[in-house]
């Protein structure tokens, strides 16, 4: 026991309720410590950023892309970790690598000025790299690591209510990316990007000493079991037989998988590519900064309720359903996307967001727990959030060219319905493994 509860003062056998609770709030408030990692919290820094570097949009783009590709590639790595020493580690270093990575940025322009002096070239080559190596960083620690260490957390200590606990979460997680990008905006705008990126550093720092306080693993560490009652040997043995815990190597071989994993990868390629360039895409329309940050409140009230009807009716429905709706509700972003210039257009893209982005919440925490089983969730996770990084990567640079070569951004459309024609025809056969 004291090795498990090693480094805190708290002791969830001595907690006067059931200590899942404790992990759903902690373990929310983890999932939005990511936000500095995430395209939400990077987009804002976007323009001052790479204005301040000297670089172009498509070379920050690019920047951005390399090293979220690099990042995808050691995301699965963690996954593992994730299994062999649990949520509490892997989160910790999660928070305060991704806390000192944001320190560096907040000094980007000197650090590149320095370089420049020291090796006498003076080149965008040289904040060109050095973005990249940042954003490897920040990208693998916020939106892979700690991201991927909290969520699953928080479904570990659930089993039966997992459904209504992950609404819980993913209500409180959909209201701060949603206000995110406002409140980091007036951040910066009050304070600067480089005092910016150090009140977010400090403030994760200060979030690492509470994961080592208030993060646990596994109910069972604790004699305890998903939900909150007393673990029994008779419900352990039942629970075994009944449920299939399958490795990374035997999920990978059912279509379930990849159909689920690669809507899922769209869902961050869409959003991020969107995210990302936000103010330019509505710019390019004729709209003011203010409103295309804006625009991001509608969606997430629509994707708020998406996700908590989701989680409720999580535990009664197929999920095969909650795919196929993602499928339709990528259409409509699409042509939203494609037919921006009218009014209309607006609409089906906040829609389609919003749709999209509530089954997204609802899908990547509870599927993989219902399909594969909880004992190597951290690989399967892992692998399926390489997907979602290695997304999230092209999507800036692919959106960034579609605008500077072809002159608008509704070219990434014909991409994305494409995609999805692709994963409607193969989604008609999947099914749960269990």
């Amino acid at each position: 026991m004291s090795k498990i509860n090693r480094f805190s003062l708290i002791n969830p056998n001595k907690s006067p309720f059931f200590y899942g609770y404790v992990v759903l709030i902690i373990g929310s408030i983890g999932v939005l410590a990511s936000i500095p990692g995430q395209t939400v919290g990077v987009s804002v820094f976007t323009d001052p950023v790479k204005d301040a570097l000297g670089l172009t949009r498509n070379q920050f783009s690019n920047a951005y892309m390399i090293g979220t590709l690099l990042s995808a590639f050691f995301v699965a790595r963690a996954g593992v970790l994730f299994d062999n020493y649990g949520a509490r580690y892997v989160a910790f270093f999660a928070a305060f690598f991704l806390g000192l990575s944001l320190l560096l940025c907040s000094v980007s322009v000197e650090i590149s000025d320095k370089i420049k002096s020291i090796i006498s070239f003076q080149s965008w080559i040289v904040p060109f790299v050095l973005m990249t190596i940042l954003f490897l960083f920040i990208r693998f620690c916020g939106q892979g690591v700690l991201t991927m260490a909290s969520r699953n957390m928080i479904m570990i200590w659930f089993d039966k209510n997992r459904g209504k606990v992950n609404s819980i979460s993913s209500i409180t997680v959909s209201l701060g990316f949603s206000s995110s990008p406002i409140l980091i905006n007036k951040l910066i705008d009050n304070h600067g990007w480089e005092m910016s990126w150090q009140i977010l550093a400090v403030c994760l720092f200060i979030f690492s000493i509470c994961i080592i306080q208030f993060y646990r693993n596994r109910p069972e560490d604790f004699n305890l079991k998903p939900d909150g009652k007393v673990k029994e040997l008779k419900n352990t043995i039942k629970k075994v037989k009944t449920e299939k815990n399958f490795t990374l190597k035997q999920a990978k071989n059912t279509r379930a998988f990849w159909m689920i994993g690669l809507t899922l990868a769209f869902n961050s390629f869409f959003i991020t590519g969107f995210t990302f360039h936000v103010v330019s895409i509505f710019a390019s329309q004729d709209y003011s900064k203010s409103q295309a940050i804006a625009v991001f409140v509608p969606i997430s009230i629509i994707a708020i309720s998406v996700s908590t009807l989701g989680n409720i009716l999580s535990d009664y429905v197929y999920h095969k359903i909650y795919l196929y709706i993602m499928l339709a509700s990528g259409v409509l972003a699409s042509f939203g996307l494609l037919f921006l210039s009218n009014p209309i257009g607006i609409y089906l893209l906040i829609i389609g967001l919003g749709i999209l982005g509530g089954l997204f919440a609802v899908v990547n925490a509870v599927t993989w727990y219902r399909y594969y089983g909880r004992k190597h969730l951290g690989a399967i996770t892992g692998k399926v959030m390489s997907f979602l990084v290695i997304a999230s990567a092209v999507a800036p640079s692919l959106f960034s060219y579609s605008f500077t070569i072809l002159g608008s951004y509704k070219y990434i459309s014909y991409i994305t319905i494409t995609f999805i024609l692709f994963l409607s025809i193969g989604s008609f056969k999947v099914k749960n493994p269990q």
